[in-house]
């Protein structure tokens, strides 16, 4: 897909932060974010979504009106209607217009992306992981991610996450793809923003030790074998000098 330039509007954000009322300067414990959305003239297209500590909580599809639960076992316990959520991005699409005339649609200016991939799991050959892909100061929101496996493209096994908001109004993105490690296989995350010249490859492959020649492991051996003797030796020299020791004592009178 070409990405084409938009013009972005970030708009109401409702932050709440919890933390022990004390005298002192307020450190946050715990934060959460609950309607942050945004509308942009590419697509166009809109975003609502809450976050707890970073982590995404919900996102409604403004397509089918509904609202999506990052993990669905959330809806047992707490439900969400929509329509604020559309009434939100409402707003903000007609602030945007507004703003878009007033500024003579001045275009964003783009953020390099910053791409990290790591397994979520300690990679185990033959055991089932996640790669994740973190991509971090996205500006404006619109990024593709695609998932390449032995420089074939993957589309089983990958979803990702809506825009998380960061501080300085930029935004950040995880991507994650199920996998079965295998030490003939390389991953790589492509990312794709108007940030780069050209799209961005993070390569990812699995780190299996070397393994142990057979010389490397006879001198071990070898080596094992030896400290083990020497200690054989140096024990029972002790133990003689210990018995004589004694029988020396035994048979010397008093003075």
């Amino acid at each position: 897909m070409v990405l084409n330039r938009a013009l972005i509007l970030g708009a109401l954000a409702l932050t709440t932060m919890m933390s022990p009322s004390r005298g002192e300067d307020i450190v946050a414990d715990h934060v959460g974010s609950y309607g942050t959305d945004f509308y942009q003239s590419h697509g166009p297209s809109g975003q609502f979504t809450q976050e707890f500590d970073g982590d995404e909580l919900l996102y409604v599809d403004l397509g089918k009106k509904e609202t999506v639960w990052r993990l669905p076992m959330f809806s047992q316990f707490a439900g969400f209607d929509p329509q604020g959520a559309l009434r939100n991005i409402a707003t903000a699409k007609d602030t945007l217009d507004i703003l878009t005339k007033r500024s003579n649609s001045t275009p964003v200016i783009n953020e390099v992306p910053e791409v990290t991939v790591f397994s979520k799991s300690p990679v185990m050959l033959g055991q089932p992981n996640t790669l994740i892909c973190h991509v971090d100061n996205i500006f404006p929101p619109v990024i593709n991610i695609t998932w390449l496996k032995n420089r074939h493209v993957v589309t089983e096994g990958v979803s990702e996450t809506s825009f998380l908001p960061k501080d300085d109004d930029s935004f950040f993105k995880f991507g994650y793809l199920t996998f079965l490690p295998s030490d003939d296989d390389v991953y790589d995350c492509k990312v794709e923003h108007w940030g780069l010249e050209e799209p961005l490859l993070k390569h990812w492959e699995p780190e299996i030790p070397a393994p142990m020649s057979e010389l490397t492991e006879t001198v071990v051996c070898a080596l094992g074998l030896t400290m083990g003797l020497v200690g054989i030796v140096v024990g029972t020299i002790f133990i003689i000098q210990g018995l004589r020791s004694g029988g020396a004592s035994r048979h010397q009178g008093p003075l």
